[in-house]
């Protein structure tokens, strides 16, 4: 089958390889059409240097191409532009199924991928994946799982036939806005644990944290119409222990130079030159809680430490004193 990936980043180029192992007519997608020359050229993704994509995964800058026939499309762009992506593509996709592959809440307004996509594309079939999967190890074909969340049994079908081989595994289910939350808030969470890290935390603190924000995370899936049982998904649980542990995460990376106390140019030199959705997200999630008047000091007390008066170390006694 033909399948067509918005954004030919880390992430969307790893998808591609998998997809296209699975003997898939692989169409990948970027904006820019000088990258897409270049990639086609070289067969190598920026964001992947040491990698080579088969000759068989067709690049592109044309929405048209990339759509045209395509049994669904992928995204897996950052959410700050999923919204202008989505309206350009429109016609393009038509009602042709779509697989969130992007995590994270828009900022203006504090919607969820899957949210943007229903406004824009009226009523097409959505799904999203999810779960612990960097990039070069999905290239690298060790074993990985991911939640596929849809309510269409049909889609769930054509994209677990599209993905799932001996390496890549997917466990579908229904709770698409609590696959998705799970998705965008483990980026935030991210963040505070590379700061307990940077403050050189043993593992037991860490451990503390990360099982008091699965608490947390539960209630706010339920809280917004979720099903709880899913942090104890891939997408849940699993996404969140790799990212909150790894320094392959560019959010828990982040967090650690705040725990280290690294210098301001350090840090805006981080940010510059680095994607950091948990960023992007805790803007986001902060609102939300605010404007859905949801109790989660937690996301208060990063946000404060990110950008208000609080330092690292009230980190550490928030989790002493929450009850």
């Amino acid at each position: 089958m033909k399948i067509c990936i918005l954004g030919a980043g880390a992430y969307g180029s790893a998808l591609a390889t998998v997809l296209n192992e699975n003997n898939n007519d692989v169409v990948l997608w970027t904006k820019f059409e000088e990258e897409a020359h270049e990639i086609t050229k070289t067969r190598v993704c920026p964001k992947l240097p040491n990698i080579k994509l088969d000759e068989k995964i067709k690049i592109t800058s044309s929405l048209r191409e990339a759509c045209s026939n395509a049994s669904f499309v992928i995204l897996a762009i950052p959410t700050a532009f999923t919204r202008d992506v989505l309206i350009q593509a429109k016609d393009c996709i038509g009602n042709i199924p779509l697989c969130i592959a992007s995590k994270g809440i828009e900022q203006t307004s504090c919607k969820f991928v899957s949210d943007i996509a229903e406004e824009i594309l009226n009523g097409n079939k959505i799904a999203a994946i999810s779960g612990p999967s960097f990039a070069i190890d999905v290239v690298n074909k060790v074993p990985v799982g991911l939640s596929l969340a849809c309510t269409d049994q049909e889609t769930t079908d054509t994209i677990y036939k599209a993905f799932c081989n001996d390496h890549f595994k997917l466990r579908p289910c229904t709770d698409v806005i609590g696959t998705e939350i799970c998705g965008a808030i483990k980026n935030v969470i991210a963040i505070a644990a590379g700061i307990l890290d940077g403050m050189n935390m043993p593992e037991s603190t860490s451990a503390m944290f990360i099982t008091e924000s699965i608490h947390d995370i539960k209630e706010l899936i339920k809280a917004l119409g979720g099903d709880g049982n899913t942090i104890l998904s891939f997408a849940g649980f699993g996404d969140l222990l790799l990212t909150a542990t790894s320094p392959k995460s560019r959010n828990y990376s982040f967090g650690h130079l705040i725990g280290k106390g690294a210098s301001k140019e350090e840090i805006d030199n981080y940010i510059k030159n680095t994607t950091i959705e948990g960023l992007y997200t805790l803007k986001s999630i902060h609102k939300l809680i605010q404007d859905k008047n949801i109790s989660m000091p937690i996301i208060d007390l990063i946000d404060a430490i990110i950008y208000g008066d609080k330092e690292p170390h009230d980190l550490v006694k928030f989790l002493i004193e929450k009850s």
